[in-house]
């Protein structure tokens, strides 16, 4: 009797499983964001009467993007679900990176998404860690593809005198984005000066210094 339970209570709980998967799939043939509605884990459906063919449109990712001002030198040109709206449900979206000369797009990862670049111009050094530490890197070069595994820290850097663009893929329509630094030194309430001293091995007054280099200026 206990093995035919034990069989029973497995079998529900996989049917369950099963149907809370499918349940997470469009049950109509589009979902566009109702960018004003209530947000609850994604958007809620705009009234399909009201649906145009410019929301599954956007130019943002022609041009390349202003990226003199920028301390990194590079710079993103989201197109996610809060520029294309009809990205909704769709689980996929696309961002525009350019680099200038030296640039880098610092160590960051994706909570939500794997990513893949496609090399429009020039070449780059690219690469992305493990969580055993272990660095897979390459340089890649116009026409290159390389992917980078969801939620893993990963990088790309242009260590050319000319500049260079990549056109990113993501399979989320709202991918995140959480960088090194900024999340470590400019997180708001501020991490403890201690914390981060010892988990980096460094003095206090040095942890001060990079926190100075992270918030925000008045």
């Amino acid at each position: 009797m206990a093995i035919s339970m034990a069989h029973l209570f497995v079998t529900i709980m996989l049917l369950a499983a099963h149907t809370a998967f499918s349940e997470t799939n469009m049950l109509q043939d589009l979902c566009v964001a109702d960018l004003k509605g209530l947000k609850v884990n994604g958007y809620p459906c705009k009234d399909p009467s009201q649906v145009t063919p410019d929301d599954f449109y956007y130019i943002g990712l022609a041009n390349a993007a202003a990226i003199n001002n920028n301390s990194m030198g590079s710079a993103v040109t989201a197109g996610n679900v809060e520029k294309i709206p009809g990205l909704n449900m769709m689980g996929t979206s696309m961002s525009r990176i350019d680099y200038a000369p030296g640039g880098l797009n610092p160590p960051h990862l994706h909570p939500r998404a794997s990513e893949a670049i496609f090399v429009l111009e020039g070449s780059l050094f690219v690469g992305f860690l493990t969580t055993s530490g272990k660095l897979i890197s390459k340089h890649v070069n116009k026409g290159d593809v390389f992917a980078f595994p969801r939620a893993l820290l990963h990088f790309q850097q242009n260590p050319n005198k000319t500049p260079a663009s990549v056109i990113a893929a993501f399979d989320s329509q709202n991918p995140g984005t959480q960088s090194v630094g900024p999340s470590l030194f400019g997180a708001n309430p501020p991490i403890p000066d201690d914390l981060l001293a010892k988990a980096f091995s460094l003095e206090t007054s040095e942890i001060q210094n990079l926190k100075g280099k992270f918030q925000p200026k008045n």
